[in-house]
């Protein structure tokens, strides 16, 4: 046996070999999981400054581009409840893979759209494919970095990835809109996708994992959450049809998972106050956040009479500071426990709901850049900890579970805010824009308090 063993030089440059293509590998896929989610990351906020121009193009009024918005973001928000177990069923190499190829398409055909209803259709397959690339990417990290501190600073990586693609969000939707045309905001996404999926092809295969799928819960939660948001948009006859629906899905919606082995909305999670109040939080931060920049773009734009890029960079001083913050956020957390800067941070996003009350018609651009900040900065110091406060009052195992829930109720919320947002300013914008934005600091103040009660 000793005779067959190759020479001292041979073993160790081949075990040098395999440690260079183990680290090459997972250098190429973490590169791939931060395209992949970065890209739709940007996605949630490219689009935002090109709304009135696709108004523009397409026609549809407010109401169609709450659901160009929408459509993506309660699509993603709905199937975010099952895509985790899917990614364990599948393998998370091929989930991410199947995610990219379904976005990118979808992408081009958002491009390609010659009306509005062909819009929303393809919206809502991006928000599929975003349901899909978002656990995958995370489960693609972690599978890469075996060692601790490596994978720690892996995941680090990936969440800053989504944090700078938000804040060149405005910027980047503005200078394609104004350069090109607001289709280039889903063109851009091919060359993109295209890259993480040549990435992807270096990393290794996933192990599949049997995982249950609670298919009646998912398929109710799309009813309840899509008939909801058909109440809160439309009006007339379909208005009084679809909160029947809404009700009937959602009382459904909970009895089936009262039943269920493996719900995709465990309920015993919400007895643990900590959990309650960090997806309270996290609800009315994506609330506020998303709906304020839904309705800046809107008064920019369309009363302002404001170009894409313009819009972009009044943007940009709020979004850029974002990942500063969360950086800052963390630390805190660390030293101080989560509720300190959970609260500060809700509170100076009240604050800043209201500060943004001043600004109305003839307002100066750069105040309206500069009054956006403390809202911007306190939902990005809020959203780090009220995280880290979830994952510690749930066990280990249960994790990930728990942070697709939270992630799914703050896309809910967003979706959902921007649907009542979008209905108030309908007839009197600046009426409904003012009650909007009162309406952002009570939800906030309410968190605030109970997140500074929580022990």
């Amino acid at each position: 046996m000793l005779k067959n063993r190759p020479p001292r030089g041979e073993e160790s440059a081949h075990a040098h070999g395999e440690l260079t293509s183990r680290k090459a590998s997972s250098g190429f896929t973490l590169v791939a999981a931060l395209f992949g989610f970065s890209l739709i990351t940007l996605d949630t906020s490219v689009v935002n400054v090109a709304l009135p121009f696709i108004s523009s193009s397409l026609g549809g009024g407010v109401s169609g581009l709450q659901w160009v918005v929408d459509a993506y973001t309660l699509a993603f928000a709905a199937l975010l409840l099952s895509s985790g177990a899917l990614t364990d069923r599948v393998g998370a190499s091929r989930a991410f893979a199947m995610g990219i190829v379904m976005f990118t398409i979808s992408s081009v055909v958002c491009g390609l759209s010659p009306n509005l209803l062909a819009l929303i259709v393809a919206r809502a397959v991006q928000g599929i494919a975003a349901a899909l690339v978002l656990p995958a990417s995370l489960a693609l990290v972690r599978q890469a970095y075996t060692d601790p501190v490596k994978r720690a600073r892996a995941v680090t990586a990936w969440a800053a990835g989504g944090s700078v693609s938000m804040a060149l969000g405005p910027i980047a939707g503005g200078a394609l809109t104004t350069l090109w045309d607001w289709r280039a905001i889903f063109f851009i996404n091919l060359p993109a996708g295209a890259a993480a999926l040549l990435l992807l092809v270096r990393a290794p295969r996933s192990k599949r994992n049997p995982a249950p799928l609670d298919m009646p819960g998912q398929g109710l939660a799309v009813v309840a959450l899509t008939a909801l948001a058909i109440a809160v948009i439309e009006e007339g006859k379909i208005r009084l049809i679809a909160f029947p629906i809404a009700l009937v899905a959602t009382v459904a919606f909970f009895l089936t998972e009262a039943r269920q082995a493996h719900p995709v909305v465990p309920f015993d999670l919400f007895r643990n106050p900590a959990v309650r109040i960090a997806i309270a939080a996290g609800a009315a931060c994506s609330v506020v956040f998303y709906g304020v920049m839904f309705l800046f773009s809107l008064f920019l734009a369309m009363h302002e009479d404001r170009s894409a890029l313009y819009v972009g960079l009044v943007f940009l001083p709020m979004t850029g500071l974002i990942a500063v913050t969360n950086v800052l956020s963390g630390r805190l957390a660390e030293r101080y426990g989560p509720r300190l800067p959970m609260a500060v941070g809700q509170s100076l996003a009240a604050i800043g709901a209201l500060i943004l009350l001043v600004v109305g018609e003839g307002t100066p651009a750069g105040l309206v850049s500069v009054l956006l900040v403390p809202m911007g900065l306190g939902c990005a110091l809020a959203l780090p900890p009220l995280t880290a406060l979830m994952m510690d009052a749930v066990p280990a195992e249960r994790a990930g579970l728990a942070a697709g829930v939270l992630n799914a109720a703050r896309q809910m919320a967003g979706g959902l805010g921007i649907a009542v947002f979008g209905s108030l300013v309908a007839h009197d914008f600046a009426e409904g824009m003012r009650l909007s934005l009162m309406i952002s600091a009570g939800l906030l103040g309410v968190t605030a308090v109970a997140t500074s009660k929580l022990r």
